[in-house]
């Protein structure tokens, strides 16, 4: 009687497991947007006599085509992958005498996987959400401008020979989020959603492979995204 009485319960919770899956594909406009912060140049503020502290770095906002894959295996949970097409950032100086000078620039890509609540599961067209989850951030294609390449060359820190190079360290952290699928047909919908993610870096000035300016960036982005949603 026991083992019968098992049994039924684990069909019902496969069952309503089933009835729950969900799988949705959203495509649409990512924009990861800055809110930055980043320690001094204190090795540029040396050399070209600049107050001390009274500069830092910025990084632009940039959109790109997000490819977001979610899958819900009960009414309420569900995970989430964050995709897209990678993103290209300029690099320039905030504050002081070479305020907006560009530093360089570079491509990221931020895969960012998510466990996600979903309040209202009950309803048939409205679905707000809320997740938390872990981001990966990978920096590439680190190009320096050529002002920094020739504010070093007025300093007197490099000649015409030297090579100069930026590097940025890849980055790991958490990642909150809120948004809601609203549907319109069947397998059709809409899918808005915000979210504030944990992205800190250390950028390197090179010089013929030496590090002569280190800089803490956080990066720390609002990601939004407005798209199409189909659910299988």
């Amino acid at each position: 009687m026991k083992t019968t009485l098992t049994a039924i319960t684990l069909a019902t919770l496969l069952a309503s497991t089933s009835a729950a899956a969900e799988f949705g594909v959203n495509i649409g406009a990512i924009t990861v947007a800055p809110d930055d912060s980043s320690s001094s140049l204190n090795v540029v503020e040396q050399v070209a006599g600049l107050t001390a502290g009274s500069t830092s770095v910025a990084v632009n906002s940039n959109t790109q085509l997000g490819l977001t894959f979610d899958y819900k295996f009960t009414p309420n949970w569900s995970v989430q992958l964050i995709a897209a097409t990678p993103f290209s950032h300029d690099i320039k100086v905030k504050g002081s005498a070479i305020d907006g000078l560009k530093v360089g620039k570079t491509k990221h890509l931020p895969p960012t996987l998510l466990a996600q609540y979903h309040f209202m599961p009950e309803h048939q067209t409205f679905d707000p959400f809320v997740g938390l989850g872990l981001n990966y951030t990978v920096f590439f294609n680190e190009k320096v401008d050529a002002q920094l390449e020739g504010a070093l060359d007025a300093l007197n820190v490099t000649s015409g020979n030297d090579l100069v190079g930026l590097k940025l360290k890849s980055s790991f952290g958490l990642a909150l989020q809120a948004g809601v699928n609203v549907k319109l047909t069947d397998s059709l919908g809409l899918h808005l959603m915000l979210s504030k993610m944990d992205i800190d870096t250390s950028a390197r000035v090179q010089v013929n492979g030496d590090t002569i300016q280190h800089v803490a960036v956080n990066i720390d982005p609002y990601v939004a995204m407005v798209g199409l949603r189909w659910t299988l």
